[in-house]
C-alpha cells in the first residue's frame, strides 16, 4: 500500500502498509530519482492488530539538508519514485503554505464497500476519475508546486482528526454483512488509494478526531465493535512511530530550553506533539480524550468511552510546557489545532469542555491562529477570546485568529452554517472546500478558504502580527 510521509526536525519518516509482513522494511533515497545511493531499514517488525488485514511499516530518513528534494522508494517488487521536500530548518524566513484538511473521508462510489480490485493492492494508483473534482483531487494538482510564490503551492498537510470514516460503514446497507471487514476496507482505500498523490509527496501530519475512537460512533456501543477496532487502536497503530514528540529548542533562552524539554517528556504523539517548520512552531491537541469532561473519554458526552492515553493532565501539562517555550524570534508565527471548536456558527456543537481546558492557554500565551474541523464546513472568526472579539481585528490583535475547515468531503456531506455571531467573518456550506495557510513573513499570515472543485479562493485574509515580544503572556 502506498506512503505516508511525515516528519520530525530534519528526519522525516516515511510510513506505508503491507498485506503480508515483510521480512524488513527499507527505504532507499538520495537527491536524484535515478541516485538513490542511501538505505535505511526500520530496527523493528512491522506492526498489526487484530481484525487490520495488514501490517504497518516505518523507516525514518535522518541527517537529512534542510528545504532540499530528497527522491526515495519502499523496496518491494512494485513501489514506485516518489519524492518530498525536507522540513525547512526553524528560524528559516521562507514564505511557505500548508493545507488543512480535516473531515477529509473516502470519496467515490466505491468507498463504501469491500469489493476491491485485489489484482492493485500492492500497486500504486494515480487519483481515480471519481476524485477529478474533490479535495484530494484539488490538492493533488497542487502537489508538484513547493512554495507560496505563485499562491498555489503548499509545503504540508495537517489533518486534525477525522480521517476516512470508516466507522461509517453500517451507512451502506450492502456493508451489514460484512462487519469488520468493511471497517478494515474502509481503511485501506482511503489511505492505500486515495490519499496517496498527496500523503506521498508531502509531511502529512495528523490528530486525532471521534472518527478514529471506534468501528462505529453510536454511543455506547463501543463494546459491540471488535478487538482492535476500539480505542483508537487503527490511528494509534498507523501514527504513533511517524509524528514527533517536540523539536529540541533553538531558542538561545534557557528557561525557553528547559520548558521545551519538560514538553518532549509529556508529549504522547499521535494525540498530542508539536513541530516546527521554517517560522512556524505548530502543536497538535486532541479534543476527544484525556482532559477533563473530554467529550470522548469514558463518561463523556459522545459515548465512546475512549482513552486515557496519558496521566491526568499530562496533555494540558505538556500544552502549557509547550506554548511556554516557543521563541518569537525563532518561530514567531504558533498555531494550535485540534479537532472539535469551540467557535462556530450555530450549524454545529461547539465543545465547551474544549473551550474551558484548551483557551485559558491559547490566549495567556499568545497563540496566533487555532485551527480546527468537525463541522462540516469552513468559517473564518475575527480574533477573539473568552466570547469577546478584539477591538484590534487583522491588525496586531491579543487574542487568538480561529478558524474552522471542516468542509473537505466525506461521507455524511456538508454541514449548515445556521446563524453567525457578530465576530463570524466567513461561512461557507455550498460545496466542498479546505483552507491553505501562507506564512508570508515573520509578521504577516494569510489564510485563504479553497472551493475544491473550481480551485476559486472563496475567501481570503491576512493576519498581522507584530511579535514584538519573544515570549509573550497575557
Amino acid at each position: 500500500m502506498d506512503p505516508i510521509v511525515s516528519h520530525d526536525a530534519s528526519p522525516v519518516s516515511i510510513g506505508w502498509n503491507t498485506y503480508k509482513e515483510p521480512d524488513e522494511s527499507c527505504v532507499e533515497y538520495g537527491t536524484s530519482s535515478d541516485g538513490l545511493t542511501e538505505r535505511a531499514c526500520s530496527s523493528s517488525p512491522a506492526i498489526t492488530y487484530e481484525t487490520s488485514r495488514t501490517y504497518f511499516n516505518t523507516v525514518t530518513l535522518a541527517d537529512l539538508a534542510p528545504a532540499s528534494t530528497y527522491y526515495y522508494q519502499i523496496v518491494s517488487t512494485n513501489s514506485s519514485v516518489e519524492h518530498f521536500l525536507s522540513p525547512r530548518a526553524p528560524g528559516d524566513r521562507t514564505a511557505f503554505a500548508l493545507s488543512a484538511v480535516p473531515d477529509l473521508g473516502v470519496y467515490g462510489a466505491d468507498g463504501y464497500t469491500i469489493d476491491m480490485d485485489l489484482s492493485r493492492r500492492d500497486t500504486i494508483p494515480e487519483v481515480e476519475p471519481s476524485l477529478n473534482h474533490t479535495t484530494i483531487g484539488r490538492l493533488a494538482t497542487d502537489a508538484g508546486v513547493d512554495g507560496y510564490a505563485d499562491g498555489k503551492g503548499y509545503e504540508l498537510v495537517v489533518h486534525p482528526g477525522d480521517l476516512a470514516y470508516a466507522d461509517d460503514w453500517y451507512l451502506r446497507a450492502k456493508n451489514l454483512l460484512d462487519g469488520e471487514s468493511a471497517f478494515q476496507a474502509i481503511l485501506e482505500q482511503f489511505y492505500g488509494q486515495q490519499l496517496k498523490p498527496i500523503a506521498a509527496r508531502k509531511p502529512y501530519m495528523t490528530s486525532p478526531g471521534n472518527h478514529e475512537a471506534a468501528c462505529q460512533e453510536i454511543p455506547y456501543t463501543t463494546g459491540l465493535c471488535p478487538e482492535g477496532q476500539r480505542n483508537f487502536t487503527d490511528f494509534l497503530s498507523r501514527f504513533e512511530g511517524m509524528m514527533p514528540d517536540t523539536f529540541p529548542s533553538t531558542s538561545a533562552d534557557e528557561v525557553a530550553r528547559v520548558n521545551a524539554n519538560k514538553a518532549k517528556v509529556l508529549a504522547n504523539p499521535p494525540f498530542w506533539y508539536s513541530f516546527e517548520y521554517g517560522m512556524l512552531h505548530f502543536v497538535m491537541i486532541n479534543t476527544e480524550t484525556d482532559f477533563p469532561s473530554a467529550p470522548d473519554g469514558p463518561g463523556g458526552s459522545a459515548g465512546l468511552g475512549s482513552g486515557p492515553f496519558g496521566a491526568p493532565n499530562q496533555q494540558l501539562e505538556f500544552l502549557e510546557a509547550d506554548l511556554a517555550s516557543v521563541d518569537r524570534t525563532v518561530t514567531p508565527w504558533l498555531v494550535v489545532a485540534g479537532h472539535r471548536p469551540w467557535y462556530t456558527t450555530s450549524g454545529g456543537g461547539a465543545c465547551a469542555p474544549c473551550q474551558a481546558a484548551f483557551e485559558p492557554l491559547l490566549n495567556k500565551y499568545g497563540v496566533d491562529l487555532a485551527l480546527f474541523g468537525h463541522v462540516h464546513n469552513s468559517q473564518r472568526f475575527q480574533p477573539v477570546a473568552n466570547g469577546t472579539a478584539d477591538p484590534r481585528g487583522l491588525d496586531d490583535p491579543a487574542a487568538p485568529m480561529y478558524i474552522v475547515a471542516g468542509g473537505a468531503g466525506n461521507i455524511e456531506g456538508l454541514s449548515s452554517v445556521g446563524s453567525r455571531q457578530a465576530f463570524n467573518a466567513f461561512a461557507y456550506a455550498d460545496d466542498f472546500s479546505y483552507a491553505k495557510v501562507a506564512f508570508l513573513d515573520a509578521n504577516h499570515l494569510q489564510v485563504d478558504f479553497i472551493r475544491s472543485s473550481t480551485g476559486e479562493v472563496l475567501d481570503t485574509s491576512t493576519l498581522f502580527k507584530s511579535h514584538a515580544v519573544p515570549f509573550p503572556r497575557q
